[in-house]
């Protein structure tokens, strides 16, 4: 992949990015429109600017602090111990050959291989390792996920998969909310009867029902077409960065060996992974990362 292709692609992710963000913005603001109106249905021009508002607020709000949701909800904790200090040095010294700051450093308390990285900007941005990720590679194949990392950093890949990890977990909030009040909602409109805000209401109720079934298939692809394009072009970047492909390629030859699938991590933010940490029965259609073997294959072609 030349210079030029590289370019081509992170902007065409950026398009991309923008997009699907916007389709899940749109999603977010039909969920929490629906359960406002469960609970005030006879506030609709109240309802409707309350809505947005809210949306906005959480979006803009994500895209500053998400990276402090996302690192407190796997457990990651700052890598400052005296036994970190390789891994501090690795993270710095690729962060000098990529061009950027460095980033800060954390761990998380897991069996598995597995590392991520996430952030609103290159300036302001964190890489998490699990500590078995530490025990099992070598030098040459810690480095090559950290680089991988790394470029997804230098790529501002981080940026939107950390909002989208953020929107996408209260996407599927406000949907369980919302099928768990229907009965509420259906016998207290049962007790008022046919009134006049009767035909909205029901339509109302209709589409936040649809997009309360919908939202987590949606959600997940959104993820899918956030992710699979973006790990082969980490991929590549992280093999450009450390001019040694192949302990990328054995990285991921001892996580598709030793890792069991089973982290204690929520599917909003498993796209954020190096490696997919949970197995899910849907995982051939709507996995967010692609095959291990596929990645291995075309870093060993390079």
């Amino acid at each position: 992949m030349t210079f030029r292709d590289f370019r081509e692609e992170i902007a065409r992710n950026k398009r991309d990015s923008l997009l699907l963000t916007i389709v899940v913005s749109l999603i977010l603001f039909g969920l929490i429109f629906s359960m406002a109106y469960l609970f005030a249905p006879d506030a609709l021009f109240i309802t409707i600017p309350f809505s947005l508002i809210i949306t906005v607020i959480y979006t803009w709000s994500s895209y500053q602090y998400g990276d402090q949701i996302v690192l407190s909800s796997v457990g990651a904790r700052p890598a400052d111990a005296p036994e970190y200090t390789y891994l501090r040095d690795s993270v710095e010294g690729l962060s000098i050959a990529a061009g950027i700051p460095p980033p800060k450093t954390y761990v998380i308390d897991s069996a598995d291989l597995n590392a991520f990285a996430t952030g609103n900007e290159p300036d302001n941005a964190s890489i998490a390792v699990t500590t078995g990720l530490m025990k099992n590679l070598n030098r040459q194949e810690l480095e090559g996920v950290i680089a991988h990392e790394m470029s997804h950093i230098k790529n501002r890949d981080i940026q939107f998969m950390t909002l989208v990890a953020v929107l996408v977990g209260l996407a599927s909030i406000l949907s369980h909310i919302i099928l768990r009040n229907l009965r509420w909602s259906g016998s207290r409109r049962g007790r008022r009867g046919k009134d006049r805000g009767s035909g909205i209401e029901i339509f109302v109720l209709l589409i936040g029902v649809i997009l309360a079934i919908i939202a987590p298939i949606v959600t997940r692809l959104v993820q899918l077409a956030v992710s699979r394009r973006r790990e082969y072009l980490a991929d590549a970047s992280g093999a450009e960065l450390t001019r040694y492909p192949e302990g990328l390629a054995s990285a991921l030859e001892k996580i598709m060996k030793l890792n069991t699938g089973k982290m204690d991590i929520d599917e909003a933010v498993s796209h954020l992974f190096f490696a997919d940490p949970t197995h899910i029965p849907l995982d051939n259609l709507y996995a967010t990362h692609p095959p291990i073997q596929d990645r291995i294959k075309r870093l060993r072609e390079m």
